[in-house]
């Protein structure tokens, strides 16, 4: 089992930046992938990033050149670093590992004002 906690939503005007953390415990070893989603009223849940156990990463076009998703090995943390923030990226985010099961986090509540 892999448990993940999110930190670091809230509130801030466009063009503000935020970082958000996902800090996993329990059996990370098998863990191959890690990502952020995010979901906005009314709309599906969509990938924002994601970062291999090789430290290769990925992003929507939506977000880059924006968001920068990271991790610290020692701290079995995954981070996204969000800047030039948008109206539009308001959403609820979420944290995302996959291994041999897909462990998901609680969601954290990102609002951008214009």
């Amino acid at each position: 089992q892999v448990q993940l906690v999110e930190s670091g939503g809230g509130l801030v005007q466009a063009g503000g930046s935020l970082r958000l953390s996902c800090a996993a415990s329990g059996s990370i070893f098998s863990i191959i992938l890690m990502g952020w989603y995010r979901q906005a009223p009314g709309k599906q849940r969509e990938l924002v990033a994601f970062i291999t156990s090789g430290g290769n990463t990925n992003y929507a076009d939506s977000v880059k050149g924006r968001f920068t998703i990271s991790r610290d090995s020692a701290k079995n943390t995954v981070y996204l670093q969000m800047s030039s923030l948008k109206p539009e990226d308001t959403a609820v985010y979420y944290c995302k590992f996959t291994g041999a099961n897909n462990y998901w986090g609680q969601g954290t509540q990102v609002t951008v004002s214009s």
